[in-house]
């Protein structure tokens, strides 16, 4: 059962929709889990294949446009901020706990990429978060300080004719086939990052004190082909700095772009966050 709502953030609001599961009774309140999506991504992308599933299991889910970007208001557009994007999950928690049906005492979140970084740093602070589910976190601060000048976003679409001019990257191509084709193209992501946001992403730290302040179990999941994503890198040290890490999984074959849709990595992913959610939420 799919719900749009708009979510208050001062004087913009968040285009956001909720995943209940069906055919549950309106006694008991719900377990529930905010999504963090993968950057200058759309809910209806990556978020609504995790956000669905999960509320086929029971657990509601909750997924939002970042401010700056899709259907959730904010000037300039495209803008990418890791502050304002970790601050946006705040904000969907306020909005969540007023919801009739939804337990304000047993709310995770789950970040994905990007968004798992901002996720965690978020849960670093905001002990309303009960659970944290990472998918692939990446580390936006030390993964953009990698990248050339002109950022991901401005690589991506340099290269959007990137198979017939000879690149044979994988994970660049699989990035390019996700992003860039109908397979996971959508009307509200623009795929743009506005560059003034570009100092931000450089001097963030997600993981920043998250030794001493993220006390939430953790749910670590991870594709097993990271070589040279940046992200088996960020997952061991989140990894070893979270003082309760609970579970790590790695998910067979998979490659990074791969966990965003395909049926059977997916599913995997979300049968373990299901029970993780089930036993800490």
């Amino acid at each position: 059962m799919l719900e749009h709502i708009s979510i208050p953030r001062g004087p913009i609001e968040l285009a956001a929709d909720l995943h209940r599961p069906d055919g549950v009774d309106d006694v008991q309140p719900l377990r529930a889990v905010v999504l963090s999506t993968p950057g200058s991504s759309a809910k209806e992308q990556i978020g609504a294949n995790y956000a669905s599933r999960l509320a086929a299991r029971g657990i509601a889910a909750l997924v939002f446009d970042p401010a700056h970007q899709g259907q959730s208001g904010g000037e300039p557009r495209d803008l990418e901020d890791p502050y304002r994007r970790s601050e946006d999950i705040f904000y969907a928690i306020d909005a969540l706990t007023t919801i009739p049906g939804i337990d304000p005492h047993r709310i995770g979140v789950l970040g994905i990429c990007a968004g798992g970084g901002y996720a965690v740093h978020t849960a670093r602070t905001d002990h309303r978060i009960k659970a944290v589910g990472a998918i692939d976190p990446g580390e936006i601060g030390s993964s953009f300080r990698g990248f050339q000048a002109d950022g991901p976003a401005a690589a991506l679409d340099s290269l959007a004719e990137a198979e017939s001019a000879g690149v044979t990257d994988v994970d660049l191509l699989q990035a390019l086939r996700y992003y860039r084709t109908e397979r996971g193209q959508n009307e509200h992501s623009t795929n743009r990052r506005l560059t003034r946001g570009d100092s931000l992403l450089i001097g963030f730290d997600a993981f920043h004190l998250v030794d001493q302040l993220m006390i939430q179990p953790l749910q670590l999941i991870l594709a097993e082909n990271l070589d040279g994503t940046g992200f088996d890198e960020s997952g061991k040290r989140l990894w070893d700095l979270a003082p309760n890490p609970v579970d790590r999984m790695v998910i067979k074959n998979a490659r990074h772009y791969e966990m965003y849709d395909v049926p059977e990595y997916v599913d995997a992913a979300v049968d373990r966050l299901a029970t993780f959610y089930t036993n800490h939420l």
